[in-house]
């Protein structure tokens, strides 16, 4: 079905158009050229105050005595510090601890020690004791027992409780620190808590990925054309990220035609053919740290929609802004999935889970599930500067699928959006 009406529009001669306001979102310097951030330095460091100060909130409020971390987002998030983040996100090598009534450290990656150089909020660097199998073999037990005494001695000495919050840990590890008379806690809870409350300077750091994105995203329309792979269009974003300070992308999710639907494809070597829907999801983490995560939908080669691709496309809209538009500080989660976006039940089964997420320096809490797998017993709060995504996947047997999405700040009116970048005109 998709080959016929898409050979159907080659047919009676669609229009072909370059939409000028996508390209409007390239440098204006320079397509060739990166973009250089504005935001000045005084912002990122009041920034990096407040995100760590949100985090020793959160510690007081649970009174835990320290927060241990592994996760590369929860340490960037708490000192702005980065080293080799998808690297140690499988391979424990660096970590911090936040003593409640002592010093913030961080155990770094040994040779790396300078990368921390200038960062305020640390007020030591030690070298890590790395345990890990890749590089301890078999004289992992000897050093995870060091690793251990190391952080227990810091623990005690000073004088915090004895209640830890952890983001991760390896069993071995956990095992060793509550031999030695500690509690462990949900770090990552706490840090998740502590980082879904933006401050007006996050929200400006913010602003800038989502810029940077958006500038990937009209070099992406700009190939749409048939004849590219589905890597290829994809490969844009990534050189816009890398090339202006963004760090990497989460995804890979970029299909075309009968490989929109089912969704969660990755993108491929498929060869995209006129006329076909290209969708996306960036998922991207781009400068600062920070994550863009949108979503559009276009038609190869720049034509109009056939009819079915429009009534796909304007159901997902429909969604979008309905949700949008119930988005306001201080409903609950189970009164906005009550107020939200019926979906169709043609459309049911191949539904986005999700209605909205939290993001931040990645996705992150709360998910709220779309309404035929909300679970009432879910509960919180849509407060005030919280940054949330909106979801939505259209689709129905034997279609494509449209992907749409958009990012947006809770204020006291309602959801204010972050990005700008067009949708189709159908």
């Amino acid at each position: 079905m998709l080959r016929e009406e898409s050979d159907s529009a080659e047919l009676t001669g669609s229009t072909v158009f370059k939409d000028a306001r996508k390209q409007a979102y390239l440098n204006p310097e320079g397509a060739d050229r990166p973009l250089i951030s504005p935001v000045p330095a005084a912002t990122l460091d009041r920034a990096r105050r407040y995100r760590l100060e949100r985090l020793r909130g959160k510690m007081r409020e649970w009174d835990c005595g320290a927060l241990l971390l592994y996760d590369p987002v929860n340490i960037r998030y708490a000192f702005d510090s980065s080293n080799m983040s998808i690297w140690t996100m499988h391979n424990a090598s660096r970590y911090a601890l936040i003593l409640a009534d002592g010093p913030a450290i961080v155990f770094e990656f040994e040779g790396a020690e300078h990368v921390n150089d200038g960062l305020p909020g640390i007020d030591e660097i030690r070298p890590a004791k790395s345990w890990i199998f890749f590089t301890s073999g078999n004289l992992m037990e000897p050093r995870l027992k060091a690793w251990a005494d190391e952080v227990a001695d810091l623990l005690s000495s000073n004088g915090g409780n004895k209640r830890v919050a952890v983001d991760r840990l390896e069993p071995a590890g956990a095992f060793e620190l509550r031999e030695r008379g500690f509690t462990l806690m949900d770090g990552q809870e706490l840090a998740e808590r502590a980082r879904s409350i933006k401050s007006t300077e996050e929200i400006e750091l913010m602003r800038w990925t989502i810029r940077v994105c958006e500038a990937g995203m009209a070099r992406m329309y700009e190939v749409s054309e048939p004849g590219r792979t589905e890597r290829e269009i994809w490969a844009e974003l990534h050189f816009e990220n890398a090339r202006s300070g963004g760090e990497w992308l989460e995804t890979k999710l970029l299909t075309a035609g009968p490989r929109t639907n089912p969704w969660y494809q990755e993108c491929s070597d498929y060869v995209i053919k006129r006329g076909e829907m290209i969708s996306f999801d960036t998922d991207m983490i781009g400068p600062y740290g920070y994550c863009a995560d949108l979503s559009r939908s276009w038609t190869a080669g720049h034509v109009a929609m056939s009819a079915k691709q429009k009534e796909l496309y304007a159901a997902a809209r429909d969604q979008i802004e309905h949700n949008l538009a119930v988005l306001k500080p201080g409903i609950t989660f189970e009164e906005f999935n009550a107020l939200s976006w019926r979906i169709p039940e043609k459309y049911r089964p191949y539904r986005y889970t999700l209605a909205l997420h939290g993001t931040g320096m990645a996705d992150e809490w709360p998910g709220i599930l779309l309404h035929p797998d909300f679970d009432p017993d879910f509960s919180g709060i849509i407060e005030e500067n919280m940054v949330l995504n909106v979801e939505s996947l259209i689709a129905e047997a034997g279609s494509e699928s449209i992907k749409l999405e958009t990012q947006a700040v809770i204020t006291p009116k309602g959801a204010e959006r972050l990005d700008t970048f067009p949708w189709e005109e159908i």
